[in-house]
């Protein structure tokens, strides 16, 4: 079975998702968390549940997606995983952190960077990886079929969308990727978002305001 966790994390209550099977073989995607508090929590749940974590996803590098990067290398050995277009935002973290006066410890830099298209497994489920621009220059959403689930970062909220007056991004391509991309997948897949609540294909389809 396929099991998801979620986690509010830092001053921008981002969503931090856990992603784990009955081996307990599991993948962290946007680590946000921020604070001592924070951190323990994280920590104690992979403990408790006794996860093996093999990856370190990003749907993309935006400071509230990756302020927890460092410990999960610290703690993990695991480097993130993400688009290359998104290098630029983990060059700037140290910026960003100073302009919204966060203070984190730097991330590390990826080896390797998920292009679209890749099949990415965990245990015996498979993930498309699903490029999503507009947000972010490159945005990823991550869709397991078989669990009718896409993680998709800030592009697709609940009743919204993502914010496009960030650096890089692009209001026109982010509605292209949402309605080209997310919405020919069938309504009753459910989305968990990077912010808020979760939703579904179906019911942003008939009734965000933004894409009717």
């Amino acid at each position: 079975m396929l099991y998801l966790k979620s986690f509010c994390f830092n001053p921008f209550q981002q969503n931090t998702y856990l992603l784990y099977d009955n081996e307990g073989t599991a993948f962290i995607i946007d680590p946000g968390n921020y604070s001592s508090s924070e951190n323990t929590l994280l920590k104690n749940f992979i403990e408790e549940k006794q996860l093996k974590l093999t990856r370190l996803l990003l749907t993309h590098a935006h400071i509230d997606h990756i302020l927890g990067n460092k410990f999960i290398f610290d703690n993990y050995g695991l480097l993130p995983e993400m688009h290359k277009e998104e290098v630029f935002f983990i060059e700037r973290l140290p910026q960003t952190a100073a302009m919204y006066g966060v203070p984190c410890d730097p991330s590390l830099f990826p080896e390797k960077f998920v292009v679209p298209g890749d099949k990415i497994i965990l245990g015996a489920y498979e993930f498309e990886t699903i490029f999503t621009p507009g947000h972010s220059p490159g945005s990823i959403s991550y869709y397991n079929k078989e669990n009718k689930l896409l993680i998709s970062g800030d592009v697709l909220f609940q009743n919204s969308i993502g914010r496009t007056d960030l650096p890089k991004g692009d209001h026109q391509t982010l509605i292209n990727s949402i309605k080209e991309k997310l919405f020919c997948l069938p309504g009753d897949v459910k989305v968990f978002s990077g912010h808020g609540p979760s939703t579904t294909i179906g019911y942003e389809k008939e009734n965000n305001p933004f894409l009717v």
